[in-house]
């Protein structure tokens, strides 16, 4: 028998809207769950970033791929000492150290690779705290029948909504309503429905009691998220110094062009004035090739350096996430500004400030309490398991026809035990304690090794900071040396009395002197910046700048 054209057609009409319908909301909702997914997560980022000390308040994955440099000052200049390459600087943006900071901190490539991955540790802990979240559940199905034998037709449906509850330190509830539904078109009675709530709880007592396993999977996730923020913390402490040590390298670099520069000038004009002398017979061809042979070295540096310092703004372009055509130049005024500043605080206070708040260190003693908990754990998945179970059921009168029938009070069954397994394999639950005890004993050493890490680093870099500072003492008495060197020589060649070799040892002498005092101060300023990271007290602003910190009574 042939279904009923009526009948048919309209079924075929429900399905395609119950499609669309679908469609439609699969559509609509993407968009939906990306902005929940972005408010739990950024929810759980701030709630613990009053736990961190300098983390960024207003931390944020978004970002923009158009990169304006328009609000930029523009540069005017064609500086003499790069060639044909300063032509190309007339039209620059000039950067400041904040200002590429600050486009390091929103455009970086690897800044904005760091924030994400904080982002999904984030995301990863709202699915822990879901788990103990009542979650909601639903489903249904329904289907048409067609008997061609006994000739009837019905449709029969079915639908349950329940809820599973997991409870920290009780246990584990669980309930559903179910309700059955059968409609005979022929052929047979109207209409048949029946209905059901049930109730279970579970509760552990001796193994994995309290649900000790989900329980450190939730306590583990949450701690993992403030581990991960101390280690975001620690890199934007890290990132601002290393974008400031290739800022400064930038500078340095232009200022050895200018130096090579001011040696090619003074060369030329070396070689030129004895060059007039040997034509006047008052000099000789042997000291004017020794002037020549300068120039060409002198020359040859200065392209060199040129070289240098264009493939150091390019790079210093890449690391800020700029695209490297853009046309920008630093602010030379940065490195003039400059100054030695020595921090006043002895080693071992250094070395007790950084054991006190280094973020890495407390990372690695907190592992070790995560330790210590896997321990308790796995030993009490050693033991036998006896769970306690109870249920309750509520059914419907299955003599009720035709119309809605609700579960029925009188109509209850219950039950109670307990669920016991005396552990008779536990070779892996024993492999796990023995491993967990391991990876105590290695934790616990690992406090102990990062402890003399940091003391190591600190000397280190207090070292550093001190070498520093003494270097560009001596480089700045060696300059002005070198000057009174290069004066004494200039006169002796207008008295036509000069050696080119005391010529050209005097002039290579001082731009060396000049470039090392501007790597001394350069190297001072970094080592005194990575000094005050290595103690764990340099301070970031959101911009990417640090505070500076003017004596250890600041820290």
């Amino acid at each position: 028998m042939s279904l009923h054209p009526r009948i048919k057609t309209s079924a075929q009409t429900w399905c395609v809207l119950g499609l669309l319908i679908l469609f439609g909301l699969a559509g609509c909702t993407t968009g939906y769950y990306r902005k929940s997914a972005d408010r739990e997560t950024y929810r759980a980022i701030r709630g613990k970033t009053p736990l961190v000390r300098n983390m960024d308040t207003n931390f944020n994955i978004g970002q923009t791929n158009v990169i304006s440099l328009n609000g930029f000052p523009v540069s005017t200049n064609a500086p003499d000492f790069l060639g044909p390459d300063g032509e190309r600087e007339r039209g620059a943006r000039i950067l400041g150290l904040e200002d590429s900071l600050d486009l390091a901190v929103h455009h970086s490539r690897n800044y904005q690779n760091h924030k994400e991955q904080l982002f999904l540790s984030a995301l990863s802990l709202t699915l822990a705290r879901h788990d103990f979240a009542p979650i909601f559940s639903a489903s249904g199905q329904g289907q048409y029948l067609s008997d061609h034998v006994a000739e009837t037709h019905s449709v029969d449906a079915n639908g349950s909504i329940g809820v599973d509850w997991l409870i920290r330190d009780l246990g584990k509830l669980s309930t559903a309503f179910t309700t059955d539904f059968s409609r005979f078109l022929s052929g047979g009675p109207g209409t048949v429905v029946s209905s059901q709530l049930g109730v279970m709880f579970a509760r552990p007592l001796l193994r994995d009691a309290g649900y000790k396993r989900e329980n450190e999977a939730l306590t583990q996730a949450e701690r993992q998220l403030l581990y991960d923020l101390r280690d975001f913390t620690q890199f934007r402490k890290d990132f601002s110094v290393q974008v400031a040590t290739a800022f400064y390298g930038v500078l340095g670099n232009r200022d050895a062009v200018r130096n090579s520069y001011l040696n090619l000038q003074s060369s030329r004009k070396n070689a030129e004035r004895t060059r007039a002398m040997v034509e006047e017979g008052r000099n000789t061809t042997a000291e004017l090739g020794r002037l020549e042979q300068q120039e060409l070295s002198a020359e040859s540096s200065w392209i060199g350096a040129v070289r240098n310092y264009k493939q150091a703004l390019d790079n210093f372009k890449f690391q800020l996430g700029l695209s490297v055509e853009a046309n920008i130049v630093l602010n030379e005024l940065e490195l003039e500004s400059l100054q030695i500043q020595h921090p006043r605080i002895n080693v071992d206070d250094s070395i007790r400030v950084a054991l006190a708040g280094r973020l890495d260190y407390l990372n690695s003693k907190d592992r070790l309490q995560d330790a210590e908990r896997q321990v308790k754990l796995t030993a009490n998945l050693l033991k036998p398991e006896i769970n306690l179970t109870s249920g309750a059921t509520i059914n419907s009168d299955p003599a009720k026809t035709g119309h809605f029938a609700p579960p029925e009070w009188n109509r209850y069954q219950w039950n109670a035990g307990l669920e016991v397994d005396p552990g008779l394999d536990r070779k892996a639950e024993r492999n796990n304690y023995r491993s967990a005890l391991i990876s105590r004993d290695q934790a616990a050493r690992g406090v102990e090794q990062q402890e003399d890490q940091i003391i190591l680093q600190v000397r280190d870099s207090w070292r550093t900071l001190d070498q520093a500072q003494r270097n560009y003492e001596i480089s700045d008495i060696g300059v002005k040396i070198a000057e009174r060197r290069v004066e004494e020589q200039n006169l002796l060649a207008e008295l036509g009395r000069a050696k080119a070799q005391d010529q050209v040892d005097s002039q290579n002498d001082l731009i060396s002197s000049k470039n090392q005092r501007t790597q001394a101060l350069v190297t001072h300023t970094i080592a005194r910046l990575q000094f005050w990271d290595n103690l764990g007290i340099l301070y970031i602003k959101n911009n990417g700048r640090w505070e500076e910190i003017q004596d250890e009574n600041n820290k």
